[in-house]
């Protein structure tokens, strides 16, 4: 056990990673060695910053608490602190059910755990983060909370109402990041599309984007979970004009099915998510489209589920995730609707759609076979140099694989690739120029 250092462990979404991020730089400014998602914690110290958004997520969280509640009762730890979504929610029970954690902070209050280590948050360095990603790309967190009221959702519940941060304040944090190396920036929110409303009183996610995309050394932006009601149409134009915000956009849509869409409280319609399939791809020629879909909402009958696969068929999505529902405590669904399809049912659905997807998504990748890419490298792994395109987002999407015996490529950099050869997910490319 060493003195002075603090290992952080981060579960669930980007938005948390952010927040540990920003909690590194503060440590480190007040002398703490900090090791972040370390295999081996060997600190004094230890934060976990949970996740609370669906079972699986809660329960990955609690498990990760006990591991660590006991290595203190063990004596390989002094101090355990818990913050984040799970913490935010549940504060009163865990402080009950696991008392070996020191204390719990919610998701928004963590700068109260410097002061209960005898230090001061040092608000001059409000911009600043320690990166735990590879240098050369960074999230970007615009906003907190959501003010949508999907049936199935406790996010709002967890994070309370949409609150925007300044645009000025956004744009200096940019500009601190490339200060730093990064060149990639992935742009993301709860709910992107609602972004400057509270503030600004407008949605301002085209000018933000805009304005991001002016700052010199900004190659890449790449937007994050956008919502398909009262879309900002405005946004296209900027994503065609811009050579650096990234013809991708990540937007759930969650279902097709009218009935569907109702019962999930979704304010659009099949005919709406249709449309605006259809404007994307008119407006930014060769926009790669991420989404995510659910199966096994209350209500979902075999029709509406054939519906959705004919959806997925149709659409042809680059990029698609789908999960189960799972009933949480609290929302609309869990008060208002009954949870009745077998886990076992909502199970074999989510393995058909995605069965689908896998098909399509060998299709359009070995459709890319022959064709030029540009192409930023993250890592080195094993006898592969590891890439992506514009159109892929870090951790969840597929990745270009370069022999490492063909030439030297530096971590970071862009190069212009030839794909030789595709699988399911994956391309395969040679460089054609260093």
């Amino acid at each position: 056990m060493k003195k002075r250092r603090i290992d952080i462990i981060t579960l669930g979404c980007s938005k948390n990673l952010v927040d540990s991020e920003q909690l590194i730089r503060q440590l480190e400014e007040v002398g703490y060695s900090v090791t972040h998602d370390t295999e081996n914690p060997q600190g004094e110290i230890a934060v976990i910053n949970t996740c609370g958004f669906i079972g699986d997520a809660k329960e990955e969280s609690i498990n990760m608490i006990l591991e660590f509640a006991e290595r203190k009762e063990e004596g390989d730890l002094k101090k355990l602190f818990v913050m984040g979504c799970l913490s935010e929610r549940y504060l009163k029970e865990l402080a009950i059910e696991i008392p070996q954690v020191d204390k719990f902070y919610g998701k928004f209050n963590w700068k109260e755990l410097l002061q209960d280590l005898g230090q001061t948050y040092h608000d001059e360095l409000y911009i600043e983060r320690t990166l735990t990603t590879p240098r050369h790309y960074a999230y970007l967190k615009i906003s907190e909370g959501c003010d949508r009221k999907c049936s199935y959702c406790a996010i709002p519940i967890i994070t309370g109402r949409h609150i925007s941060k300044p645009i000025d304040e956004i744009l200096d944090e940019v500009r601190y990041l490339v200060s730093q190396g990064v060149k990639e920036f992935q742009v993301i929110a709860q709910e992107l599309t609602y972004y400057g409303v509270d503030l600004y009183k407008k949605q301002m996610l085209p000018e933000l984007i805009e304005r991001i995309s002016d700052i010199p050394g900004v190659e890449w932006i790449r937007l994050h979970y956008a919502y398909p009601a009262h879309f900002p149409t405005d946004l296209f134009r900027v994503m065609r004009e811009r050579d650096n915000v990234c013809k991708y956009m990540d937007i759930a849509l969650q279902h097709i099915s009218d009935k569907m869409l109702r019962l999930m409280r979704r304010q659009v319609t099949k005919e709406d998510t249709y449309k605006l399939i259809e404007q994307f791809r008119k407006e930014v020629p060769g926009i790669h489209l991420r989404t995510t879909l659910m199966v096994g909402h209350p209500g979902e009958t075999e029709e509406d589920f054939e519906e959705l696969k004919e959806f997925v068929r149709k659409v042809r999505f680059d990029r698609m995730g789908a999960f189960a529902y799972s009933e949480e405590e609290g929302t609309y669904a869990a008060e208002a609707y009954e949870d009745s399809i077998p886990q076992e049912v909502k199970q074999a659905r989510l393995d058909e759609l995605m069965d689908i997807q896998q098909g399509i998504s060998a299709e359009l990748s070995a459709a890319k076979i022959g064709k030029q890419m540009k192409i930023i490298i993250d890592r080195l792994e094993g006898d592969y140099y590891i890439g992506r395109t514009e159109f892929d987002s870090p951790e969840v999407d597929p990745e270009v694989l370069i022999n490492s015996s063909e030439k030297e490529l530096e971590i970071g950099q862009f190069y212009q690739v030839e794909v030789i050869d595709a699988d399911d997910f994956d391309l395969y490319a040679k460089v054609i120029n260093v």
